[in-house]
């Protein structure tokens, strides 16, 4: 059990900026609130890139469209504290003002593989947690 909760200890202190601010808000009375939000966020951020794609892959691109779907990418990465998400999508708004398809299509990448880490390291820290509560601990881990 110390072994379990040592490892959730440093793995949660390895996510900091992705997950201390919104597990702060969990209490008892909603204990699966993270999970909850964090899944609404999986959910929305798949969504957002597949519309990303898709606008990219138009013949003559919708800016005003495409930006928009990273604004709304770049709040709900934000709400839930993924800086590198959030960082990504800043840069992909300025290829959207400038027009610039080549970028945009090279930020589209770097947001899929930014996402995709911060999407496993929150997936692998909600086993971890539900391993330490399933073998009878409590939160708050310190």
């Amino acid at each position: 059990m110390e072994q379990l909760q040592r490892k959730l200890a440093e793995y949660t202190a390895s996510l900091y900026n992705e997950y201390i601010q919104l597990q702060q808000l969990q209490d008892e009375s909603n204990p699966d609130f993270v999970v909850e939000v964090v899944s609404l966020f999986f959910e929305d951020s798949e969504r957002l890139l597949n519309e990303l794609a898709k606008a990219l892959n138009q013949t003559n691109v919708d800016y005003k469209k495409l930006d928009a779907h990273v604004h709304q990418l770049k709040g709900s990465s934000s709400s839930i504290g993924a800086q590198r998400v959030q960082r990504v999508c800043i840069a992909f708004r300025n290829y959207c003002d400038e027009r610039n398809v080549e970028g945009c299509l090279k930020c589209l990448q770097q947001v899929k593989n930014e996402y995709t880490l911060v999407k496993n390291k929150l997936e692998t820290l909600f086993k971890l947690e539900k391993q330490f509560v399933d073998a009878g601990g409590s939160f708050p881990v310190v």
